[in-house]
């Protein structure tokens, strides 16, 4: 690994048996002749009326007649109403259950596409359940979700970019809960058989793959070590570590939380590294190769869910996370409709001089107080004692915190948290946020009472330490390393692990079956080296997927000091 390598914003991989095309015309010239229906799917939130005209305009180029028809014109009217999940309880105005609707329930009746008539004519059928129609052709258009999320949240995007909501402003609720569940289980049904991958961030000049490439590229990647594209989203309580250290311009003024891995919204990017690339979801890994990625029983218990996330929470030089917890697995289940819950863990890689993290009941927390002092706080901003009720502990490099569904918590001001978890992550259960207004002046949203009816009052006082702040315990060494099993718990289906190796050092893993995520906690980086010979270098704070097809593998030290790698491996599946 060369001297000067440092932390990759844009990690990126090379297409099998075929190249990235840039523009329209190199997709168009790539149709078959002859009378055709093509149809582009893709999310709600494209700007799909400048994404038709630009394909129009290049097929019109090369002497084809072209007729668009936008599906999104033949939704039902109740479209919207189809796809949204009741809320439970009724009225709920902070969350709702993951909906669970197909995107056939757009529809009345699928709008079917006149045949052209002549050899050289063209319908352009566009728009979210396009690929319903019937199609000669099928291509996917897709925008990352990090815009459709950023674009929401400042009112940049136009009307109508919630699915079947014509004229209505963007809804970051009905994104998330309602379009992303319906678009995802989509996307993935009609993976198999799309020939050409849009990637649309520039509706104007996009670049595409072809689907055997497509589908070649994933099939390699699913069995060696392969990284997500990292970005960072920027909240109230956010840091600027990220900004500082590893090179990404904020987009709000901080660096808060960071996607290293969260597998709903990564993204893999394929193309030449300085040339025009595609950014796929990392989720189609999991669905077109799920045993590869994930192992046969974590498939089994999963599905293709990939379980575990990686992220990053920088408070460095930000404020204190918001006081919270997250729903068992019951309530989680019955309540969200989501089929696991949101266990999580805190790995403190930087802090600054007295940095807490915020953890565990105390042992004489009395819930009924606590219930009237976050009241008293929303309703009349009286400020509310969060260590009468919770304790404070020392963010101490190297530590991990395990915080099991139901345990309230919250990273502290100076921290960067590596935050080890299972991948659902839109149900924070704030109960305090400690009187913080956004930027228009209003305070945050507060769940309590979800909150509350999830509190995990039997662990408390020294057993919070005793169970949630353990000690490391070697698993295995050998010369210049060892292997640290630094979080279990056996409410808690995953394992966090830490690899410790001396300058030079060299260590031998496996697999064994099931996918491991690697991060550089501390140290100048590592090689992983994989059995069929395949190299991948990692410096420090990237994270790294190792699927569960790659088996034995060798993870060796580089630069002059100790190298920590965390580790997450699933254990009860």
């Amino acid at each position: 690994m060369p001297a000067s390598r440092s932390y990759d914003l844009r990690p990126s991989y090379q297409p099998v048996a075929g190249q990235v095309a840039a523009g329209w015309p190199a997709a168009v010239t790539a149709l078959p002749h002859g009378p055709l229906v093509l149809s582009v799917d893709g999310p709600a939130a494209l700007d799909w009326d400048a994404l038709a005209d630009g394909l129009a305009a290049a097929a019109r180029s090369t002497g084809r007649e072209v007729e668009l028809l936008d599906v999104r014109d033949h939704y039902a009217p109740s479209a919207a109403e189809r796809l949204t999940a009741r809320p439970v309880p009724a009225g709920d105005p902070f969350f709702t259950p993951l909906s669970e609707a197909g995107i056939r329930d757009l529809f009345d009746s699928v709008p079917r596409p006149r045949r052209p008539a002549t050899d050289d004519g063209m319908t352009v059928v566009f728009g979210p359940g396009a690929s319903l129609c019937g199609p000669d052709v099928l291509w996917y258009a897709d925008l990352p979700k990090r815009h459709a999320e950023a674009a929401v949240a400042k009112g940049e995007l136009p009307v109508g970019v919630n699915l079947g909501r014509p004229g209505e402003p963007g809804d970051l609720v009905r994104l998330f809960y309602t379009d992303w569940p319906v678009l995802d289980r989509h996307r993935d049904a009609i993976a198999g058989r799309v020939e050409r991958w849009i990637d649309a961030q520039d509706t104007a000049a996009p670049a595409s793959l072809d689907g055997t490439a497509l589908r070649g590229t994933l099939a390699h990647l699913a069995r060696g070590p392969v990284r997500t594209r990292p970005y960072f989203n920027s909240t109230p309580w956010g840091g600027r570590w990220a900004a500082s250290e590893l090179g990404f311009t904020p987009q709000a003024g901080n660096t808060a939380l960071g996607y290293e891995l969260i597998a709903p919204e990564a993204g893999v990017l394929v193309g030449e590294a300085d040339g025009a690339q595609v950014e796929v979801p990392f989720q189609l890994l999991c669905v077109l190769h799920p045993e590869d990625m994930l192992g046969e029983e974590v498939h089994r218990r999963f599905g293709t869910s990939f379980p575990i996330r990686f992220d990053y929470l920088d408070t460095m030089g930000g404020g204190n996370l918001s006081l919270h917890c997250h729903p068992r697995e019951r309530y989680m289940r019955e309540v969200f409709g989501w089929p696991y819950t949101q266990h999580e863990t805190y790995y403190v890689t930087a802090s600054e001089p007295g940095a807490r993290v915020l953890l565990g009941l105390t042992e004489h927390a009395d819930p009924d107080v606590m219930r009237r002092q976050v009241e008293d706080a929303i309703a009349d901003g009286v400020p509310m004692p969060v260590e009468d009720h919770v304790q404070a502990h020392p963010a101490t490099v190297g530590q991990l915190f395990m915080i099991p569904a139901g345990t309230p918590h919250a990273s502290g001001a100076g921290n960067l948290v590596l935050e080890v978890s299972a991948t659902p992550y839109l149900y924070s259960l704030r109960f305090y946020d400690w009187l913080r207004k956004d930027a228009a002046g209003a305070s945050r949203p507060l769940p309590y009472e979800h909150g509350f009816a999830n509190l995990d009052t039997a662990r408390r006082g020294e057993d919070v330490t005793k169970d949630l702040v353990q000690q490391p315990r070697t698993l295995r060494a050998g010369e210049g390393w060892r292997e640290e099993v630094i979080g279990a718990l056996p409410e808690m289906f995953y394992a966090v692990h830490r690899l410790v190796l001396a300058p030079d050092a060299g260590i031998a893993d496996d697999t064994a079956g099931r996918f491991h995520i690697l991060n550089v906690a501390s140290g100048r980086g590592a090689v992983i080296e994989t059995g069929d010979g395949r190299t991948h270098s990692l410096v420090f704070a990237e994270t790294l997927t190792v699927p569960a097809a790659v088996g034995p593998y060798r993870i060796r030290a580089l630069g002059s000091d100790e190298v920590h790698v965390v580790k997450a491996l699933v254990v009860e599946a």
